[in-house]
């Protein structure tokens, strides 16, 4: 049987399919993934999105009282 015909299962490892060791806990799998500088961007950015959007809608709120 050639590489292609056999059936793929856990037991067989090859050099080129073997997937990397998994991180112990969530912790170490979140920081392996994402920068440490990219999640504290987004989490300004997520931060001073809203507080403008929240700006905004008071400027609308308070435009419509004085009509």
């Amino acid at each position: 049987m050639s590489q292609a015909e056999k059936p793929a299962n856990a037991t067989t490892t090859s050099s080129a399919s073997t997937p990397a060791p998994a991180p112990r806990n969530i912790r170490a799998r979140f920081e392996s993934k994402f920068p440490r500088g990219l999640i504290i961007r987004l989490i300004a950015y997520l931060f001073v999105g809203h507080l403008f959007a929240f700006f905004v809608y008071l400027l609308f709120v308070l435009g419509g009282q004085n009509q």
